[in-house]
């Protein structure tokens, strides 16, 4: 009875390491993911964003989505939603970049 109790005990305490490392992933994921919220407040407010890169949010948007497949093949939590969520950001500042872009050149400002 003493084995299965070890047992349940070491079960127990691997599940809490468990759990407590999953929300050490959540919550770097989130503190790097809501970085790119100013970036996309401030562009959809100013209506530029001239000196973003278009370069930069492509090449960060193909690194997340193989980062997300790694997520999806290791079935990890925090790394597929934090990837899906940055990735949906970055192609939102690219989707604003061109607007925008577009919009100034058909009215030549």
């Amino acid at each position: 009875m003493l084995v299965e109790n070890q047992g349940v005990y070491v079960q127990s305490t691997i599940l809490c390491l468990m759990d407590a490392w999953i929300m050490l992933g959540m919550v770097a994921g989130m503190l790097t993911t809501v970085g790119f919220v100013p970036q996309i407040v401030k562009g959809y407010r100013t209506k530029r964003l001239e000196d973003v890169s278009l370069f930069m949010p492509i090449l960060l948007s193909a690194g997340m989505a193989l980062w997300l497949g790694y997520g999806l093949v290791l079935n990890d939590l925090p790394i597929i939603f934090w990837n899906a969520v940055s990735l949906a950001f970055n192609l939102v500042i690219i989707a604003l970049k061109l607007r925008y872009k577009r919009e100034r050149a058909s009215t030549g400002k």
